[in-house]
C-alpha cells in the first residue's frame, strides 16, 4: 500500500507566523512542535476575531494583509489537496486570538470574569427560570440548550459543583443574585443529602435523590458505573466543594462544621493508617475499604482519594480559616503524591512513561488492570498534579513539589497535547508498544473541557512562580484553543467535547451542559482562576474580590480574602469597603480585614494588587 496521500481532507492548524507573502497569498505558519506548513488564503476565506461569550462576530476579513503579520498566533481551518507529488493547504476560516502579534484577547482584565458571568446565567436560567432558586426543580441533566431532560435524579455532587460556580460569580462580580444560589443550593444540600451520625461524629453524603413528583427517594451508595453499590470518595470530597467555595463568601460557621465532620469521616473509615493515603471505596454497611461487596474497588487508592482533596475543596478551606490542622493535611497528601504517583524508574520490572501513575493497590504496587483504566493516563490528572503542587509550593516551599511539577510541565506537551491543531487529549495508554513514537488513544482523540482547564491552570501558574517562557508559551495556546473551540456562542456556556480539530462533539451524554460530569465546576474554577493568574501573578493588574459575612461568625472576628495559594508576599490588599463605605481596618500584607461589629451580615469589596512579579523559583 502506498503511504502517499492521494485525497482530499480538511484539518486545523495552529501555528505562528513566519511569513506572509502578500502577491501569492500564502502564508508560513509553524505549529508547537516546529513544523511549518505554506497555506493559501483563498478568495472565500472566512476571518474572525476571537470573541468571548455573548460578544458579536467581528469580522477580520477586510484586514488580512495587515493582520497576518509575523509572530502572530492564530488558527486556520483548511483543505488539504494532494497535487503533483505535493500537498496544497487552502485555508477556508481564521481565527484570530488577538489584535497584534503577541497580544491575546483572554489577558484582557475582565475576560474570565465576564466569561464566568454568562456561563453562571445561563446555568440559573437553565435550573431555575426566571423564577425563585427552588433546588425541588434542580436537574443534574441538562440538554445542549439547558432544557432539562426526563430524568429526575439530582446528584449531591453536580448540585455542589454548581454552587461552587456561583460562589465563585459573586466573588469576582458582587452579584447577589449568583450567592443567593450558592447560599440556597448548601442549604438544599445540608437538608436533603447529608447524613450526621452522631454515633461516629461524622457527616457523610448521599449520592443523590430520585425524584418523583413530591416523593424523595433517597440514593445511598453510588448510581455511577464506576462505583454502584459502594461509597466512593470522589463523591464524599465533590459535595464539599460548593459549600466551602460558599464559606469562603459567608463565613457560615455550620459549613465549617460539616466539612470538619466529613473530614473526621475521611480519617475514621478512609485512610489508611499503616501504608498512607486514602482508599477510594468503602462499602455502605460496615464502611470497609477491604470488604469483598467492593470487587475490583476493593483496598484500592487512586488519583482521586488522594490528591481530588486540595482542588475540590480542602485549598479553599485553608483559604478562608488559616488553620494549620488543613495545611498539615494539604502538606500529607502533597508528601503522598510526590512520593508514589511520579511513574519513571518506579517499577523496575516494566517499561517507564512520562505519565503519572494514578491507580494503586494498598501496598502502592500499580494497579494496571482495574476497569476502563487499565494501564492508561488521563492527560488532564497529570496536569491537575502539576497545578496543584505549584499551589502549595507557595504554601510550604518543597524543592520536591517544584521538581516534580516542572518535569510534568517538561514532560506534557509532546505526550499529551495536540501539537498541529492545539488543545489537550483525554485518555492515552501510558506506555508505548513496540515499535511505536506515540502514545495510542484508549478510545477516540476529542477533547474534553476540563482538561483543558487543567492544562490552562498548570501553566499559568508554573510561569507565573518559575518564569519560564516556555510555560507561558504552552498556557497561551491552550488559553487560545479553549476560547475558539468550546465557547458555545449559540445555546451558551462551554461545550462537553470537541473533535481534535476543533468542532464541537454533540453526541451521547457529550452533547449535554449538565450530567454526572458537567455542572458549572470546572468552567467556573477555570475563569476565577485564570483571573486570579493572568491578574495578579503575571500581568501585575489589580483585582476586586466580593465577600458577605456575618463577622461574628468568622474566626478570629477575620475575615481572609487570599484568592488563592500564591507566592507570600506577591500580593496585597489596596483598598476595603463595607456595605459600599471605604474602610481601613485591615492588614494590607496579611490579606485579613478586621470587620466592625454589626448586626448579621456585611457586604466586603477588596481590591487586590500585586506587589511585584514574585521572586523567581527554579
Amino acid at each position: 500500500m502506498s503511504d502517499t496521500v492521494n485525497f482530499t481532507f480538511s484539518d486545523t492548524i495552529a501555528g505562528y507566523v513566519t511569513a506572509y507573502d502578500r502577491e501569492r497569498r500564502t502564508v508560513r505558519l509553524a505549529t508547537a512542535d516546529g513544523r511549518e506548513l505554506d497555506v493559501l488564503i483563498g478568495a472565500e476565506v472566512g476571518a474572525e476575531l476571537l470573541r468571548n461569550l455573548e460578544e458579536p462576530y467581528t469580522d477580520a476579513g477586510g484586514h488580512l494583509d495587515a493582520m497576518l503579520e509575523v509572530g502572530r498566533f492564530l488558527f486556520a481551518y483548511a483543505m488539504f489537496y494532494p497535487e503533483g507529488g505535493t500537498t496544497r493547504v487552502e485555508a477556508k476560516r481564521l481565527v484570530f486570538v488577538g489584535r497584534r502579534p503577541g497580544a491575546y484577547r483572554f489577558e484582557e482584565s475582565d475576560w474570565w470574569v465576564r466569561q464566568l458571568e454568562s456561563i453562571a446565567g445561563f446555568y440559573r436560567r437553565a435550573q431555575f427560570g426566571d423564577g425563585p432558586v427552588d433546588y425541588t426543580q434542580y436537574r443534574t441533566q441538562l440538554r445542549l440548550g439547558g432544557d432539562k431532560t426526563a430524568s429526575h435524579i439530582q446528584e449531591t455532587d453536580t448540585i455542589s459543583r454548581l454552587v461552587y460556580g456561583m460562589a465563585s460569580a459573586f466573588m469576582l462580580t458582587g452579584d447577589e443574585e449568583y450567592l443567593e444560589v450558592a447560599e440556597r443550593g448548601t442549604e438544599y444540600l445540608r437538608e436533603h443529602m447529608r447524613v450526621v451520625d452522631p454515633e461516629e461524629d461524622v457527616v457523610y453524603w448521599y449520592h443523590g435523590l430520585s425524584v418523583d413528583g413530591e416523593t424523595e427517594k433517597k440514593l445511598f451508595t453510588s448510581e455511577f458505573s464506576d462505583d454502584y453499590d459502594a461509597i466512593p470518595m470522589y463523591e464524599q470530597i465533590y459535595a464539599l466543594a460548593g459549600p466551602i467555595q460558599t464559606y469562603r463568601v459567608t463565613g457560615d460557621p455550620r459549613i465549617k462544621s460539616d466539612a470538619d465532620a466529613t473530614l473526621r469521616l475521611f480519617d475514621k473509615f478512609f485512610l489508611d493508617r499503616e501504608q498512607g493515603g486514602y482508599y477510594s471505596h468503602v462499602d455502605p454497611i460496615l464502611f470497609r475499604a477491604d470488604h469483598d461487596s467492593l470487587g475490583p474497588n476493593k483496598a484500592r487508592k487512586n488519583w482521586n482519594s488522594v490528591g481530588d482533596h486540595a482542588p475540590a475543596y480542602l485549598v479553599n478551606l485553608y483559604l478562608a480559616t488559616g488553620d494549620e490542622r488543613y495545611a498539615r493535611m494539604l502538606e500529607y497528601t502533597f508528601d503522598t503524591i510526590v512520593e508514589h504517583f511520579p511513574a519513571n524508574g518506579h517499577s523496575p520490572d516494566r517499561k517507564t512513561s512520562p505519565f503519572v501513575q494514578e491507580r494503586f493497590h494498598r501496598d502502592w504496587s500499580h494497579d494496571t488492570t482495574h476497569g476502563w483504566q487499565q494501564d492508561r493516563a488521563v492527560v488532564g490528572h497529570n496536569l491537575k498534579i502539576a497545578w496543584n503542587l505549584m499551589r502549595m509550593h507557595s504554601l510550604i516551599p518543597k524543592s520536591e513539589y517544584l521538581k516534580t511539577a516542572a518535569a510534568i510541565g517538561e514532560t506534557m506537551p509532546a505526550v499529551g497535547s495536540d501539537r498541529q491543531r492545539g488543545g489537550w487529549y483525554d485518555v492515552v495508554e501510558r506506555v508505548l508498544g513496540e515499535g511505536q513514537e506515540h502514545h495510542r488513544f484508549a478510545w477516540h482523540d476529542r477533547k474534553a473541557w476540563w482538561q483543558q482547564e487543567q492544562a490552562i491552570l498548570a501553566y499559568l501558574i508554573l510561569h507565573g512562580l518559575t518564569g519560564r517562557e516556555e510555560f507561558l508559551r504552552e498556557a497561551r495556546q491552550a488559553e487560545s484553543f479553549y476560547n475558539a473551540f468550546f465557547l458555545d456562542h449559540d445555546e451558551g456556556a462551554v461545550y462537553f467535547n470537541v473533535l481534535a480539530g476543533g468542532l464541537p462533539y454533540l453526541l451521547g451524554t457529550e452533547r449535554l451542559k449538565g450530567s454526572h460530569s458537567m455542572s458549572m465546576y470546572h468552567s467556573a474554577e477555570l475563569c476565577y482562576l485564570a483571573a486570579v493568574y493572568n491578574n495578579l501573578l503575571i500581568h501585575g493588574r489589580p483585582m476586586d474580590f466580593w465577600f458577605k459575612p456575618d463577622p461574628a461568625g468568622l474566626v478570629d472576628g477575620l475575615l481572609r480574602v487570599s484568592p488563592d495559594l500564591l507566592p507570600v508576599g506577591s500580593v496585597r490588599i489596596a483598598e476595603a469597603e463595607v456595605d459600599g463605605v471605604a474602610y481601613l481596618d485591615f492588614d494590607a500584607d496579611a490579606l485579613t480585614v478586621r470587620l466592625p461589629q454589626a448586626e448579621g451580615r456585611v457586604k466586603v469589596r477588596v481590591r487586590l494588587e500585586p506587589t511585584s512579579r514574585p521572586e523567581r523559583t527554579s
